[in-house]
């Protein structure tokens, strides 16, 4: 087992995001400000649009080259945003990776899987081949793909969907990240196949001490797996707590309409909503 990530985590404050100039500039984030501490799960929920998404995104320096980004994300002692793009280059799939709600959108169809799990931390580690492989194997038993040697002869296109989101949280934990950002990692999945992600981003949270940010639309997975939860709207946080507190007495009215939205276990009003299963399915 590995031993668990650096102390740490991201702490941004008052992240606007623009998009134009001017009169005609629209406003996707408007203060955003969020703690996402080592060893925690934190959910940041919010219908389309709300702008969950593009804060990831911009974690990472991956927001449209339009964009006009101010504020603060702290990682490490340093302002991302302020630094030059070949350190967030280094950082970006090092310290701090990312898993997609589409597995192929971060694999190459045409790679096998051992290549594409070993050329990054090769580049970023100075690892041999070898000793990448090997690191490679140990990875995917961590996540639960069978036969993890057979795998790495394997190319996507011979996984199940749920086993090829296993591929892809390996190949964002390969370099040992403190802070992993989880965006909507379960919405293509069967509901059956969703459980095992779920239970498998919690124990890699509790094992590695990752700080997670784990971006979803589902209330339902939230409510099942996250720490703590911050609700956002039109580009603004506008409910953020424990998680008992913000599932079962929500502040903010859009919250609550959230909730109410949900399948819920009783009929009465203020039922918790029907929680994510947490069997272990792939």
């Amino acid at each position: 087992m590995n031993q668990p990530s650096a102390s740490g985590g991201l702490s941004i404050r008052n992240l606007t995001l623009s998009i134009g100039r001017g009169e005609k500039a629209k406003r996707i984030l408007r203060g955003i400000s969020l703690d996402v501490p080592a060893g925690r799960i934190t959910g940041l929920a919010g219908e389309s649009g709300s702008g969950k998404t593009m804060t990831g995104m911009t974690v990472l320096g991956l927001q449209p080259e339009q964009a006009t980004v101010g504020g603060v994300i702290e990682f490490d002692g340093r302002n991302l945003l302020e630094l030059p793009t070949k350190k967030l280059n280094t950082l970006r799939g090092n310290d701090i990776a990312m898993v997609f709600q589409d597995p192929t959108s971060s694999l190459h169809p045409m790679l096998s899987i051992g290549s594409q799990l070993t050329d990054h931390l090769c580049q970023h580690t100075g690892m041999s081949k070898r000793e990448a492989l090997e690191r490679a194997r140990v990875v995917l038993e961590q996540v639960k793909v069978p036969d993890p040697a057979g795998a790495l002869k394997k190319y996507p296109h011979q996984f199940s969907g749920g086993q090829l989101q296993r591929v892809a949280i390996a190949s964002a934990i390969m370099c040992s990240p403190s802070v992993l950002i989880a965006d909507e990692p379960t919405t293509a999945l069967d509901v059956t196949v969703q459980a095992g992600i779920l239970r498998l981003l919690r124990e890699l949270c509790d094992e590695l001490g990752l700080a997670i940010l784990l971006v979803t639309h589902d209330l339902g997975v939230m409510s099942a797996l996250a720490d703590t939860i911050a609700v956002m709207r039109e580009g603004e946080i506008v409910e953020h707590g424990d998680r008992f507190q913000v599932i079962t007495a929500p502040r903010d009215p859009y919250t609550r309409a959230l909730i109410d939205a949900l399948p819920h276990d009783g009929s009465g009003p203020g039922a918790a909503p029907k929680s994510a299963p947490t069997g272990d399915a792939s």
